[in-house]
């Protein structure tokens, strides 16, 4: 156990010194002495003041500096919305204006989990409510054809982005359902199959969905102890990534667990069966598959099924594995330098999807329940900082190497650095190394500034039945707390959708004049 956490430390240290000292996440050369000595570095100073300082020069330096606004425009509403209506800009906005509010999130996530639910009138009142505002806004639609029409409005008619497609179900609780859940997923790939080339850019899929949450919990425990105790034997387990750092929480398994049982290695298997059937069903029609990250209960489990499959089918430059890294995780930059060094150690192509997280709330619950302290980053600042070390370190892995990446982000700094250092570095801007992604329904000024600019561009699409979706919604709504009113390019936004009614109002009024003349 020493030996490996020395080995450990020492790999950490060297892969930190290469990528998080020398090649920072920067601004490309700039055009000017000026705009260049504004973002320099001081390698003295530690990594996260580092970026915190770049981050801080870069907004101060928006309007000026012009290393960065020639890369991406998100200032010009007429240009970032010119193919979206007036009509779905105002819904748009309202929706999120309402997310935004908490007495109103408060409210309806009060509501979703009180027993009033349970009465199929109020609960058929409640998801009529949901499937007209927060539904339409968020989600592609409730059935394949619904989702066919939304996918295909996205990526034609000068919008131009693509679809993460997810069926939105997740939460399993026996082979049955984690059965029906994975026709679901097959049928999704089917989904992707039917549209235009490239108008779909990944599958996504949330393990919770194909193997029971219990057995997730169960082999998280094992893999735990197994990490503690490098003598505990897992006769089970497959070949895999470094799914542990040293700093990884633990306090969810405080005793040695017992093995599993025939049952539940049975099931174990299953689910992994399932999981394979998905990725041969995304290689043969040509479409990565993404497993998306979860609670930290589960997280072990995931992430061994994930990397453990990886090692199956990805191969050369054609991943179809991708797996899913949370920076807001204190221990995300280790898992990502570790398990990113091991996969090039055995010639295996990794892909990841780096977002910040989306489960702030009950972690902090959990780990405090357990006297613990918080798995998540003590500020936001702190997850920004995270998320900009792994992005620079991904964007200098895929530059020189083998990899993808998916930079997951609403946050404005977090994109104009990321599509800097991609130039600086040669990444181009169509590349199949790198691809952005926001959530469906937010932060579009992000989105089409991004797509103008000429990267790829993907929108994350959970579709399925309302009330499969509420799970990912009241986690959107946990997410969007406050979020509208910090945010000066909403408020620009909101400014620019009342000025196109004002104008649209004028020129209707003018035409119907010219035509009573």
């Amino acid at each position: 156990m020493a030996s490996r956490a020395l080995s450990q430390k020492k790999l950490l240290k060297s892969l930190s010194h290469r990528y998080f000292s020398t090649r920072p996440l920067n601004t490309a050369a700039s055009a000017s002495p000026s705009a260049s000595s504004s973002i320099s570095i001081n390698l003295t100073e530690k990594p996260e003041s580092i970026l915190q300082n770049q981050i801080a020069a870069l907004s101060a330096n928006t309007n000026t500096n012009t290393n960065n606004s020639s890369y991406i425009n998100l200032h010009d509403a007429e240009k970032l919305f010119s193919s979206v209506s007036t009509t779905k800009l105002l819904r748009a906005t309202a929706n999120l204006h309402l997310a935004s509010m908490e007495p109103i999130v408060d409210l309806g996530m009060w509501v979703m989990n009180s027993k009033l639910m349970d009465m199929e009138v109020f609960r058929d009142i409640v998801l009529a409510f949901v499937k007209h505002t927060f539904y339409e806004n968020f989600c592609a639609g409730e059935n394949a054809l619904a989702t066919e029409n939304t996918v295909r409005s996205l990526n034609s008619g000068g919008a131009g982005l693509r679809a993460m497609l997810v069926y939105a179900v997740e939460y399993a609780s026996d082979n049955l359902s984690c059965d029906r859940n994975l026709e679901a997923f097959l049928d999704t790939v089917e989904i992707a199959k039917s549209l235009p080339p490239s108008s779909v850019s990944f599958i996504i899929v949330k393990l919770s969905a194909i193997c029971p949450m219990k057995l997730l919990e169960r082999v998280s425990d094992l893999l735990r102890w197994q990490y503690k105790d490098s003598s505990f034997n897992l006769p089970w387990k497959l070949d895999t990534l470094p799914i542990f750092s040293d700093i990884s929480p633990t306090y969810h398994t405080r005793k040695r667990p017992e093995p599993l049982t025939l049952e539940e290695e049975h099931d174990l298997q299953l689910g992994h069966q399932r999981l394979l059937k998905i990725c041969q069903k995304c290689l043969d029609a040509n479409v990565p598959l993404t497993i998306d990250a979860e609670h930290t209960s589960v997280q072990p489990a995931i992430d061994y099924l994930t990397y453990s499959s990886a090692i199956m089918y990805n191969k050369y430059d054609n991943i179809v594995m991708y797996g899913t890294i949370q920076a807001y995780l204190k221990d995300a930059k280790e898992r990502l330098l570790l398990a990113s060094k091991a996969a090039d150690n055995i010639g295996i192509p990794m892909g990841f999807k780096l977002v910040r997280g989306a489960y702030m709330s009950s972690e902090r619950k959990l780990a405090s329940s357990l006297g613990f302290e918080s798995p998540i980053h003590n500020s936001i600042q702190e997850t920004h900082a995270c998320y900009n070390e792994c992005a620079s370190f991904m964007i200098d892995k895929i530059a020189n190497g083998p990899g993808a990446l998916v930079l997951a982000t609403h946050n404005v700094e977090s994109g104009k650095l990321a599509v800097a250092k991609a130039l600086d570095l040669g990444i181009g801007r169509v590349s199949q190394k790198l691809e952005f992604a926001q959530l469906y329904g937010m932060s579009e000024p992000l989105s089409f500034g991004l797509r103008n600019a000429g990267f790829q561009v993907s929108k994350y699409m959970p579709f399925g039945p309302v009330e499969i979706v509420i799970p990912y919604l009241l986690r959107r709504a946990e997410e969007n707390r406050g979020l509208l009113s910090a945010s000066s390019l909403d408020r620009q936004l909101m400014r620019y959708i009342l000025e196109r009614i004002e104008e649209e109002t004028k020129s209707s009024s003018f035409l119907r004049c010219t035509r009573w003349l």
